[in-house]
């Protein structure tokens, strides 16, 4: 009938909802390694020597490879104040090297979204107990310290080990996005990740899990993998 409004579904109401705080510079400390705030003069020799020769790193940049250490460190020097993306440097605690680089970005406080990204690891760093618990710390900041609703992963398409780190860390596969970006002169499909507030306790109960001693043997192996660990945290609760 005319005057009569039309009814429309809308989301629930987020009870309680305000907006939260930016990620700040500050150090992120676990066992294996910590995320401190990306220095330069601080991280910039070390990360070079970990990172040079291994040109495969910058695959799926918009970035590098640098042909000089002196063209790198400019770069990281260009990236080292911004505050979105905010860059930190993986150090890991047994060499005190830093060995890689992740950032928070497309910070979105008032809806409470994050996302983690430009991330580069060494190979010497990578499938490390050190590389999976900077992930865990950069996530465990967003959920726990911040009250954020949603974590975020983005890579291209092509990426595959991207594609199954982000599967192995617990995010959600939410959707391809065509044609999203021109990196290097080449097109890039984006493939989206997420992980949000309500799943949260279940994945952060699997990293707990396998980062404990005990999941590992006298040679360093995992006994049991982080995805089959999930599981159990979700059975647990």
């Amino acid at each position: 009938m005319p005057g009569t409004r039309e009814e429309r579904p809308v989301g629930p109401l987020v009870e309680g909802w305000s907006e939260r705080a930016r990620p700040v510079r500050a150090t992120i400390t676990g066992t294996h390694g910590r995320l401190e705030p990306l220095d330069t003069a601080k991280h910039g020799a070390d990360l070079w020597a970990a990172i040079v020769g291994h040109d495969s790193v910058w695959t799926y940049m918009s970035y590098g490879p640098f042909e000089t250490e002196g063209a790198f460190l400019a770069w990281l020097k260009s990236r080292e104040e911004l505050t979105d993306p905010l860059s930190f440097a993986v150090v890991d605690t047994a060499s005190g090297k830093a060995l890689g680089v992740l950032t928070l970005m497309e910070v979105r406080p008032a809806a409470g979204v994050v996302e983690i990204g430009h991330i580069f690891f060494a190979p010497v760093l990578q499938k490390t107990r050190a590389a999976t618990e900077a992930i865990f710390l950069a996530m465990r900041h967003a959920f726990d310290d911040l009250g954020y609703r949603r974590f975020e992963w983005k890579c291209d398409g092509l990426n595959a080990p991207s594609r199954a780190a982000a599967i192995r860390f617990g995010f959600t596969f939410e959707g391809l996005f065509r044609q999203h970006m021109v990196i290097k002169g080449r097109n890039r499909d984006t493939a989206w990740y997420s992980i949000v507030d309500k799943e949260w306790p279940v994945v952060k109960a699997g990293f707990e899990a396998w980062l404990k001693p005990e999941n590992f043997d006298a040679e360093g192996h995992q006994k049991a993998g982080l995805a089959d660990l999930r599981p159990k945290a979700a059975h647990a609760r």
